[in-house]
């Protein structure tokens, strides 16, 4: 047994909260070596005065993926005092040694100070992400292309909608008038919840350059018809979240231009990080800045004037408007103190806000309860991505790769984070797919079926294509000939599907039960109480004959994307890139 492989840390995505009376406890391991771990546990005060030993009780935990080093083990436990002492039993077929917080040992230590401690489980220090967020179907605009509903906003020398591709200065006139002439399109299509690129007042067509955070740019609308808009959404059900650039501002911000002018006598020269005088607004720049771009100046958040009016900004939107949720642009360039000051002032003005971090790493520094509630799950996306689409990795690799994200943060995370398949910053799914519409409709049927919030970015219904910015940010086409109905059929579908079946946003389990990588065949299931939901992908261009794992022939199951009964036999039928789903009632726990 590998000791040097075995791993794990207390408060942290190892050992933490569900809800205010259990716990979840992780193990990594090496991959195929350990064949059982059983949670030893107890109460840190219980002692025997008779054997003069520590009281504690076992339970074996479930075996929950491999990321192709390692192995990951899971249990839940509800500590009846809500303090832990822990450790770990180890078994490979050959011995058996118990890992605690001191060490390894062929017998359990007597003393609970040797084992792991959970030293209790605060209610404050849960981690407790609003709850509409996992019922929450996204879907992304970009303003400035969705729709044109009031032309005498456009701004001068705006192009006819969709006559020209985009190119990064043009403008077509997109606005909220647009958006409110298509919500019953995105209600008909199942959304329930809108993400706005950013729209307050900004030169570009993007407005990630902010000028005055507490103004709409006027090619948009004003604030009585983005109030309208946010009340119809909600008049719908749907909730609506805003794009924060709280990391950089635009060259055109007034307290940058005083520095511009005024330089080290500006009173505005903390409000940024400045490398010297004059400040010099060239490539590069002699003062931090989104990337080396100069039009985009760094804000200095630690600074106390800085912080207080982006706080003012956090509070303004949703105490006048009433929107639901923050999506942080840049967010791991800003400083943590900052994004605790910002949870706690949202929070306060509306706790079931959602907070979301633009993060394309690893962000568990981020996540632990005191900042985001979730992060953009990019490592989810170029998993997806690089099997379906640009068929980078195997099959085996993929499963991998999204148990490895699976475990990279605490269940309460994974429910609400925000899976993706493209957006504003990357090409349009259907561009990565070589414009084969049976391959997206495999990357958007595995995002609907893990966990988290999935989000559509605007026009990926129809069939919209696009390469990198600009192309990817093309006008929404809204003749319908011109529209892939199919495949708009086919998202309806999948979203009226996860609002059927809880399966859908919040499985207790994931588990991939094959990969593999010479058929290109996947199959996963996901668990829910007493029942499964199988789910057989041919990642392939050849119809593929699919062996059914031995413990599921012979059971009932119910195909749920066409409502058929049928019996699983020894395989089955898959055409080229095809897939088949089956909910059935549970009996195992098979998983590679």
């Amino acid at each position: 047994m590998l000791k040097e492989a075995v791993y794990h840390r207390p408060k942290s995505e190892f050992a933490y909260a569900v809800d205010e009376n259990t716990l979840h406890i992780r193990l990594k391991t090496k991959r195929d070596e350990v064949t059982k771990v059983t949670l030893v546990y107890g109460d840190p005060y219980d002692f025997d005065p008779q054997k003069k030993c520590w009281i504690s009780t076992q339970k074996e935990m479930s075996f929950n993926g491999s990321d192709g080093l390692h192995d990951y083990w899971l249990t839940d436990v509800m500590p009846p005092h809500r303090r832990l002492r822990y450790g770990f039993m180890l078994e490979d077929g050959a011995r058996t040694l118990f890992y605690t917080e001191k060490g390894f040992y062929t017998t359990a230590p007597a003393d609970s100070s040797y084992y792991f401690c959970f030293p209790f489980l605060n209610q404050a220090d849960l981690f407790s992400p609003p709850a509409w967020v996992n019922d929450t179907v996204w879907y992304q605009i970009f303003p400035e292309r969705f729709a044109n509903g009031d032309h005498s906003l456009n701004p001068v020398g705006a192009a006819p909608w969709g006559k020209s591709e985009p190119a990064p200065e043009s403008f077509f006139g997109g606005d909220f008038q647009g958006v409110i002439d298509h919500l019953d399109y995105l209600e008909k299509l199942g959304i329930n919840g809108i993400y706005f690129t950013p729209i307050f007042k900004a030169p570009s067509n993007h407005k990630y350059d902010t000028i005055d955070y507490l103004e709409i740019d006027p090619q948009f609308g004003d604030k009585e018809t983005f109030k309208e808009l946010v009340k119809q959404c909600h008049h719908r059900g749907m909730r609506v979240m805003l794009d924060a650039v709280f990391n950089h501002c635009g060259f055109h911000f007034p307290q940058f231009q005083d520095v511009l002018a005024n330089g080290e006598a500006s009173a505005y020269k903390d409000w940024f990080h400045l490398h010297s005088f004059p400040v010099k607004p060239e490539s590069p720049p002699n003062y931090d800045a989104f990337a080396y771009t100069p039009l985009m100046p760094k804000l200095n958040t630690a600074n106390e004037e800085v912080k207080q009016y982006l706080l003012k900004v956090a509070r303004y939107w949703i105490e006048e408007f009433n929107i639901d949720g923050w999506r942080l642009d840049v967010a791991n360039e800003v400083d943590h103190a900052f994004w605790r000051e910002f949870r706690d002032t949202v929070k306060q003005i509306k706790p079931d806000a959602y907070i979301l971090g633009e993060i394309w790493h690893d962000a568990m520094p981020w996540l632990q309860g005191d900042q985001f509630d979730a992060v953009m799950n990019y490592p989810l996306t170029t998993a997806i991505t690089d099997f379906f689409a640009r068929q980078t990795i195997s099959a085996s690799e993929f499963a991998h790769t999204v148990t490895a994200v699976r475990n990279r943060y605490p269940e309460t995370v994974n429910r609400v984070q925000f899976n993706l398949l493209g957006s504003h910053d990357t090409p349009r799914i259907l561009t990565r797919s070589n414009g084969n519409t049976a391959v997206v409709k495999l990357q958007m049927l595995v995002q609907f079926t893990l966990p988290g919030t999935p989000c559509i970015y605007y026009g990926d219904e129809i069939g919209m294509t696009g390469d990198n910015d600009p192309g990817c940010r093309k006008c929404m086409i809204w003749e319908e000939e011109k529209q892939d109905r199919e495949m708009l059929a086919f998202v309806r579908r999948l979203i009226a599907l996860r609002k059927e079946y809880r399966f859908l946003r919040s499985s207790e389990q994931l588990a991939f039960i094959a990969a593999d990588d010479k058929e290109d065949v996947i199959i996963y299931k996901l668990t829910h109480k007493k029942q499964e939901l199988l789910v057989f992908i041919n990642n392939s261009g050849q119809e593929k004959s699919v062996a059914i794992p031995a413990s599921y022939q012979s059971r009932n199951g119910l195909n749920i994307w066409d409502k058929e009964q049928v019996k699983l036999e020894e395989s089955l039928h898959l055409p080229a890139y095809g897939f088949l789903v089956f909910l059935v009632e549970q009996e195992n726990r098979d998983v590679i």
